[in-house]
């Protein structure tokens, strides 16, 4: 059960979304040039189809999920003023 630390900081969709508490979901992570799947674990409940980063490698496939917007794919989101400027 040795982390994977390569995945660590690694974004991510999930495809099929976290519980929370009440359980995990799975990530398809990019990383090492191409993709792979591992479960996802969060502190609150995050939709299928959400972006995270991967926070924390757990061992055994297993990560540490927040959500997260890539600022440089979507440089207006959370501004607060609409876009205007």
């Amino acid at each position: 059960m040795t982390p994977d630390e390569a995945v660590v900081g690694c974004t991510g969709k999930l495809v099929v979304g976290t519980r929370g508490t009440g359980g995990p979901g799975e990530v398809l992570v990019k990383v090492r040039g191409g993709t792979e799947t591992f479960l996802a674990y969060s502190d609150e409940p995050l939709q299928r189809g959400a972006g995270v980063l991967v926070i924390e490698s757990l061992g055994s496939r297993r990560v540490t999920v927040i959500a997260w917007r890539d600022p440089l794919l979507d440089p207006l989101a959370g501004d607060g003023d609409g876009g205007a400027r």
